[in-house]
């Protein structure tokens, strides 16, 4: 398994990024990137100058996952956006891999920070349904998981919690942001 950046005039593994951000996130979040054209023009949008657009291959060269990244704040602060494993090798520390890649990408263009929304559309965590504008502190501070929410996985790596914004997605339905210094 290596990690290298999406080359734009490979077609076959832009399509291959594209297919795996169209299945990922079906099971928890239908409506993102539904139509393989939306997921199409997501990964060629990650692919313009000056953003990071990176991919995990196989032995065989196939595109197994992807991590985009956008900078902000004259590069001081990049936003990892999105992360996507095919559903199939999920839980074999791909996804580890490309935040780990990343975080050495954003630390090689003199970044300090990265920050990252992971949604909670599909009540999995105890962050939805609630109302997030009385007392949000003490909301974040207990968080719970309820059904393998990624905010856990950032947390492993590493990420804290730095903020929520409520009903992002719907009423109900919070965005909840994670940082981390590069080191």
């Amino acid at each position: 398994m290596r990690v290298i950046d999406l080359n734009p005039d490979d077609s076959t593994a832009v399509r291959q990024a594209a297919v795996i951000l169209n299945t990922a996130f079906r099971e928890h979040w239908p409506e993102a990137w539904a139509t393989l054209e939306e997921a199409l023009e997501e990964v060629r949008g990650m692919l313009i100058p000056g953003r990071i657009c990176r991919v995990a291959v196989d032995e065989d060269g196939a595109v197994v996952g992807w991590v985009g990244g956008i900078p902000g704040y004259e590069g001081k602060v990049w936003e990892l956006h999105p992360l996507a494993v095919r559903p199939d090798r999920q839980q074999q520390g791909i996804g580890r891999l490309l935040v780990r890649d990343f975080e050495t990408q954003v630390k090689a263009r003199g970044g300090l920070t990265i920050m990252l929304g992971s949604d909670d559309v599909d009540e999995m965590t105890t962050l939805a349904n609630v109302n997030l504008y009385d007392n949000l502190p003490e909301k974040i501070f207990a968080i719970r998981n309820l059904k393998r929410h990624p905010y856990a996985f950032y947390q492993r790596l590493g990420y804290t919690i730095i903020g929520v914004m409520p009903d992002a997605n719907g009423r109900g339905k919070p965005d909840i942001y994670l940082g981390k210094r590069v080191d």
